[in-house]
């Protein structure tokens, strides 16, 4: 019987199962593997995805494996991000209060603040619909309904779509089939988005690979990005979610893309444990 030792954490309810690589080597699994089997949420110990530090990166302060709870990989996540710096500067992996990461969408900077907080700098969203990838209309059909569609990639694709309906409903029954639409050729997150002010939203998301999570990072900026971009709010927003709040920060606007984009919010222990194979 093989045992490895494992952390929780989470972020606004986006839960992750943290892995040191000296145990991750013990497995004799796959990384997409132990993904799926650890982060199943009945015979397993239940999470959203699963992340692995990399120490060895030579041009950066250190890098990660990130695998979503269905066993693929994700260019980024803005919680998981928020949760790994945490965890990496509490053990020491690195001793700086802002930091570099290699991940699959680039290179990430995320900063612990004095109060507690970590501060991501998530880089520029992209509305370039090749670098998307995004391949369609601005309307999409899906069962019995139409949706004016915001497409923005965080270095992952999203589907932002602004309602006045109830978001979650809309994510549960909608979400699902805008994933995998013809669209959205690496498939896609998928944000229902309710104005609430110039200052605060609320966001409900379908993630790709994962479904229904309570919170989703790089959805919340794609959605700040989609709403400052269509004059929706100002450039600082709250931005509610089913797990909690983050706030997110944006300087640009649709004249102006090129401006990167902060994600503010906490990251929690949940549990440390002994994981059994």
């Amino acid at each position: 019987m093989k045992t490895i030792k494992i952390t929780k954490m989470q972020g606004c309810g986006n839960d992750f199962v943290i892995v040191d690589f000296s145990e991750y080597e013990k497995t004799g699994l796959s990384m997409s593997e132990l993904a799926k089997k650890i982060c199943d949420r009945n015979f397993g110990v239940g999470a959203d995805g699963m992340i692995i530090p990399k120490t060895d990166e030579t041009e950066v302060d250190i890098g990660w494996y990130f695998y979503n709870s269905d066993g693929t990989t994700a260019q980024m996540c803005g919680n998981g991000m928020r949760c790994f710096a945490k965890y990496v500067s509490d053990n020491k992996l690195v001793d700086k209060k802002l930091f570099s990461v290699k991940t699959l969408a680039g290179i990430i900077k995320p900063e612990l603040l004095d109060n507690g907080l970590i501060k991501v700098n998530m880089g520029c969203p992209i509305f370039e619909d090749k670098k998307i990838p995004f391949y369609g209309e601005r309307t999409i059909t899906v069962l019995d309904k139409s949706f004016e569609i915001n497409p923005v990639s965080m270095g992952n694709p999203h589907c932002v779509i602004i309602t006045e309906d109830d978001t979650m409903e809309l994510a549960k029954k909608y979400g699902p089939y805008i994933e995998k639409h013809e669209y959205f050729p690496e498939k896609t997150n998928t944000e229902f988005v309710k104005v609430k002010s110039r200052m605060e939203i609320d966001m409900s998301v379908y993630e790709r690979g994962c479904g229904i999570t309570l919170a989703c990072g790089t959805g919340a900026c794609a959605s700040v990005a989609a709403c400052v971009s269509n004059n929706l709010t100002e450039q600082k927003v709250k931005v509610n979610l089913p797990g909690g709040a983050v706030f997110v920060e944006w300087q640009g606007s649709k004249d102006n893309f090129n401006q990167d984009i902060f994600l503010i919010g906490s990251a929690n222990y949940s549990f440390f444990a002994d994981y059994i194979l």
